[in-house]
């Protein structure tokens, strides 16, 4: 049976040519009928990868041409068109297993991107199950550290240049994205990896308690130092330590830290004595420091110290092909953890996975999965395991078009919309707001008054506060 890419059904002849032409000239193989009974008669001379069709069509309509086709051709993949009047229809036809729609009057971009991204998502579909036999074991299961994608592979190969030498790294991603998990990695890869590793965060503690916590300190130097203490510095002696969150540093601290990179020594808190310290120093932020260099919030000596080499993790969403395989390893994580015997994941709940955009990156698709595996009842994860947030993405309408605004038009309602997400995940908690998004609560405040952004709770214009 010979392979096509697009089979397209309207019964409206003009535009069914016009999409077939535009197609075409795109590079696509595509032929067109004006009905759902002349679509299933195409489906068995030819094997089409995509149907685009209309949802309102005489005889058999685009609803009932997707049962059909789960039954004859359950790979090919439907994009539905409805008219304003009809959503509803097409987010039910999503909930069927429908990849999108697209409303009437066609915006010819959208159509585009939307089939380039199902196309793109059924080739990663395809390779799911040859993926799983490729990836190396050693690589799986020696630190955690699960990939596919180019961007990590090339990632790794400036991981193992550098890891066997003393050069301190800046690692920097979203969060969530496994930035201790590759610290953790680059020591035990390192000639260090005898040692220990020690790892604090720069944004846990307060800063008296952070420099008595890396430092040490000596007896009485404050209320309830009873007795001399080492610090993490000491600890890691002979080993690596991992400062994560280091943006959060105060400027006291990032002087002594300048110290200890510069003379490889620490004083204890309340102590006079300089105490030689051998330990890598690997540091990681989820902000930008550079922007935080120019703002003069941050050491620009400390930052080109810790900087010699910088890793950045590209965020899950933007390395879809390591999806399949991260929900592959949790699956066997939580086996184990919770007895069970999930032999996989479905295809409808892959889909849905590879559609969602992870936020919260690997750890939120660890806690996903968690549930997931917990929750499924049969042998396979389902839809009906997965939370709810992957299914509002799935049905999610189309996001506000920017046709016809200006640049800064567009942008300014794409950081509005950043904004108040941010802000409603973080139950409007401006200082964890602030962290997340990488920019100081001044900042924060003022983008807040521009775009009038106010928390329902307090019903206060932030600019009544300030």
């Amino acid at each position: 049976m010979p392979v096509k890419d697009l089979l397209i059904v309207d019964d409206d002849p003009i535009v069914c040519e016009s999409l077939k032409e535009m197609l075409t000239i795109e590079g696509y193989s595509a032929d067109a009928v004006f009905d759902g009974n002349e679509a299933l008669a195409k489906l068995r001379e030819s094997h089409y990868q995509l149907v685009v069709s209309d949802i309102q069509m005489p005889g058999l309509n685009g609803i009932e041409l997707l049962k059909e086709l789960k039954g004859r051709a359950p790979d090919t993949t439907i994009i539905f068109i409805t008219g304003h009047g009809h959503i509803d229809g097409a987010v039910e036809a999503i909930k069927f297993g429908a990849y999108d729609y697209i409303t009437k009057p066609i915006d010819d971009m959208r159509l585009k991107l939307t089939i380039k991204r199902a196309l793109e998502q059924k080739s990663l579909l395809a390779s799911y199950q040859s993926l799983k036999q490729r990836l190396k074991p050693w690589a799986l299961l020696e630190d955690r550290l699960i990939f596919a994608d180019r961007k990590m592979d090339k990632l790794l190969e400036l991981v193992h240049a550098i890891a066997d030498t003393m050069a301190t790294v800046l690692i920097t991603g979203e969060s969530g994205t496994g930035k201790s998990m590759l610290a953790h990695y680059i020591h035990n890869h390192s000639y260090r990896r005898d040692g220990p590793f020690v790892k604090i965060s720069c944004g846990s503690l307060s800063e008296s308690l952070l420099e008595s916590e890396l430092f040490g300190h000596m007896r009485g130097s404050f209320t309830g130092a009873i007795r001399d203490k080492k610090g993490k510095f000491e600890e890691a002696s002979g080993g690596t330590i991992f400062l994560d969150d280091i943006n959060c540093a105060s400027p006291t601290l990032q002087i002594k830290l300048l110290r200890v990179l510069q003379e490889k020594v620490i004083e204890r808190v309340g102590g006079n004595v300089p105490i030689k310290v051998d330990v890598r120093i690997i540091t990681a932020t989820n902000t930008s420091l550079l922007e935080e260099v120019q703002k003069q919030q941050f050491r620009e000596d400390l930052y080109y110290r810790i900087n010699v080499v910088s890793l950045t993790i590209p965020p899950l969403r933007e390395r879809l092909s390591d999806i399949a395989p991260l929900i592959d390893h949790f699956t066997q994580v939580f086996n184990q953890v919770h007895q069970k015997q999930i032999k996989g994941i479905s295809k409808s709940a892959l889909q849905l996975c590879l559609k969602y955009s992870w936020p919260g990156n690997v750890r939120e698709l660890e806690n996903v999965m968690e549930r997931a595996v917990i929750l499924s009842p049969g042998d396979f994860i389902v839809p009906e395991s997965l939370p709810p947030q992957l299914h509002e993405a799935e049905a999610a309408p189309p996001p506000l078009t920017t046709r016809n605004l200006s640049l800064d038009e567009a942008l300014a309602q794409a950081e509005r919309q950043i904004l108040l997400e941010t802000l409603e995940n973080c139950n409007w908690n401006r200082q964890r707001c602030a962290h997340n998004l990488g920019i100081s609560r001044t900042t924060l405040f003022n983008k807040m008054r521009r775009f009038n952004l106010v928390d329902p709770r307090r019903q206060t214009a932030v600019t009544s506060k300030q």
